[in-house]
């Protein structure tokens, strides 16, 4: 059989390693989908749900494996339904591929059904390459293109394929002038910054006697040299969100996660150090980093154009935080005084024991942090984490203590609801040895999660560990938008625009084949924890949890409190619960 200019492009995906694509199938993508039926699973295709699902998990594939996720859509509402997945990769940095269909050429430009101008919608979610095959003998250095541009600035690329081009002929591009003979394969480098910087940097950090270091995903190949120099500065380690799951809070040096969702002892230090070290992190929350001109500050990361950017650096490094920082290490004098580093860890330590005390607090029906508290005492060492955005994402920044062998990750740039369901099914297909939790509000289940739990119950018999676990907090409430609103707008709660309908996730669950557990009562807690973590199939946990507990920052400044007696006094709705367990929240510090 003639080899089409599909069937090359799936061959040559497989060359790559691309050992599965995500994507959903409709006319305009036709002559894709049969070169991957013809291709007997290398690479396969995995089907999602819903085009958006697809593009989520190709993310989330290249976050857990470090390699491209690639996802593929019909033309016109599927190409448009791949873009928050996309754009999810392309906000954490991370290498991603689009392959949609479109119309036959002879039909450009006349409003054809289902026609879209695919290159200018995708210019700016695939910016740094976005290219329509017109020819078959474009379609090697295209997709070669796509994939090492990807994988080298760390993005999303795409290529629009129409269906009459899918089913030609494929052509080798002939041997004369014009031509372009593309090969694959592609190794990210090795970066070390100027000497002359790395001696600079090394002189403010050794000069600094309150080092603090915040550490984001750039880290990720560098944790045992992160924490290296942390022990040699005699400084604490903070971590941004994307970092969660990669330094381990099990060093006594090691603050938690940084912000809104972060710690005290996090906000502590950044509130007294003198000097900050930035790695591999765009954090984007001025307000949460040290005053300017409080700190000397030195940044490393790999992109040039992220250094200086959030906070007035003396010393930008550009290089992979891995090299950079042994280069730097080796620079660097060990600090014999450690009371700032013994201040930070005692700290620490209260903290952890602060909030297992807030997760004993009652709550109506039951208190979402004595469900993460429970689950944290339960991690499994190799367990795999998706959380979700929303009220979850607060108690999964803080209650989890991160171990060794753990991974996980969240949508961090773009801050998408219904990241988690498709999160956990890419790290299963990824990793289907090792058990894995997505921790979901009700909103972005009833918004995404529901779908991709109909997934896990396609797949999941094939893997070998079939701990899958979805916890749904439900608390029929956009709950952190909720209390956005009262502590940023100083508003009451809008029920219109909040309340969410009820739903049995766990009979749902029972339906599909699954296994429906349901919190909703404290004592259920560590017995639905242990009975899903033995189960003998996937879980889903509909954990009904107050939404009266507030997800606090670690300081609450006078602007927000002020907000929020605002929105009590306008008249929200739940004032009195919301007062009374704030309240009991807040007497745990004492």
């Amino acid at each position: 059989m003639t080899q089409t200019v599909s069937d090359f492009i799936v061959e040559r995906l497989a060359a790559w390693g691309v050992e599965r694509v995500y994507g959903y199938s409709g006319d305009g993508i036709n002559g894709m989908m049969a070169a991957l039926r013809r291709a007997n699973g290398q690479p396969r295709m995995i089907q999602p749900q819903h085009e958006e699902l697809g593009a989520f998990m190709a993310s989330a594939h290249a976050k857990f494996t470090g390699m491209p996720g690639v996802c593929i859509a019909t033309s016109g509402p599927g190409a448009v339904h791949l873009l928050n997945g996309l754009y999810d990769a392309k906000k954490d940095h991370m290498p991603a591929v689009a392959i949609v269909g479109q119309q036959a050429r002879m039909s450009l430009g006349t409003d054809y059904q289902q026609e879209i101008d695919l290159v200018s919608l995708y210019k700016d979610v695939a910016g740094n390459y976005v290219h329509m095959v017109s020819t078959p003998a474009q379609a090697r250095h295209l997709i070669d293109q796509a994939i090492r541009i990807a994988m080298a600035r760390r993005t999303v690329t795409a290529i629009i394929i129409p269906n009459d081009v899918q089913d030609l002929p494929m052509e080798q591009p002939p041997a004369e002038h014009g031509a372009v003979f593309s090969g694959i394969g592609y190794r990210i480098p090795d970066m070390l910054a100027h000497q002359d910087d790395l001696d600079a940097a090394a002189k403010v950090l050794n000069e600094g006697k309150k080092v603090a270091i915040l550490a984001g995903a750039g880290c990720k190949n560098a944790v045992d040299e992160v924490l290296a120099l942390a022990d040699k500065l005699g400084a604490g380690v903070a971590k941004a969100i994307l970092a969660k799951t990669m330094i381990p809070d099990d060093v006594d040096y090691v603050t938690g996660t940084i912000g809104l969702l972060g710690t005290r002892p996090s906000q502590d230090m950044m509130n007294d150090c003198d000097t900050l070290l930035m790695i591999g992190t765009r954090f984007p929350y001025a307000e949460f980093l040290p005053e300017s001109g409080q700190a000397r500050a030195v940044q490393i990361d790999l992109d040039a154009e992220s250094l200086g950017l959030r906070y007035p650096t003396e010393v930008n490094l550009q290089g992979d935080a891995r090299s950079t920082v042994m280069a730097l290490t080796e620079r660097i004098t060990r600090k014999e005084d450690r009371s700032w580093q013994n201040k930070i860890i005692e700290n620490t330590r209260d903290w952890w024991e602060l909030i297992d005390e807030r997760a004993e607090v009652s709550a109506k029906p039951v208190n979402p942090q004595q469900v993460f508290c429970s689950l944290n005492k339960r991690l499994p060492d190799d367990v795999m984490l998706a959380c979700d955005v929303g009220s979850s994402t607060n108690w999964y920044a803080r209650y989890l203590k991160i171990r060794r062998g753990m991974i996980g990750s969240v949508s961090g740039g773009l801050a998408s609801m219904g990241n988690g369901v498709p999160y956990l099914l890419a790290a299963k297909f990824a990793y289907p040895d090792r058990p894995g939790i997505a921790m979901v509000g009700d909103g972005a289940m009833q918004m995404l999660g529901n779908q991709g739990v109909i997934g896990i119950a396609k797949y999941w018999k094939e893997w070998a560990d079939p701990r899958c676990i979805v916890l749904v907090l439900n608390n029929q409430d956009l709950n952190q938008v909720s209390w956005e609103q009262r502590a940023m707008e100083g508003d009451p709660k809008f029920e219109i625009s909040q309340d969410l309908p009820d739903f049995a996730y766990d009979d749902y669950a029972n339906i599909l084949g699954l296994k429906g557990l349901r919190i909703s009562a404290p004592e259920d807690v560590d017995r639905v924890w242990d009975e899903a973590l033995s189960a003998d199939r996937p879980v889903v946990i509909n954990a009904y949890v107050d939404p009266e507990i507030a997800p606090m920052p670690p300081h609450i400044n006078f602007e927000q409190a002020k907000n929020i007696m605002s929105s009590i006094v306008k008249g929200d709705p739940d004032a009195f619960r919301m007062i009374k367990q704030s309240m009991k929240q807040m007497a745990t510090k004492f």
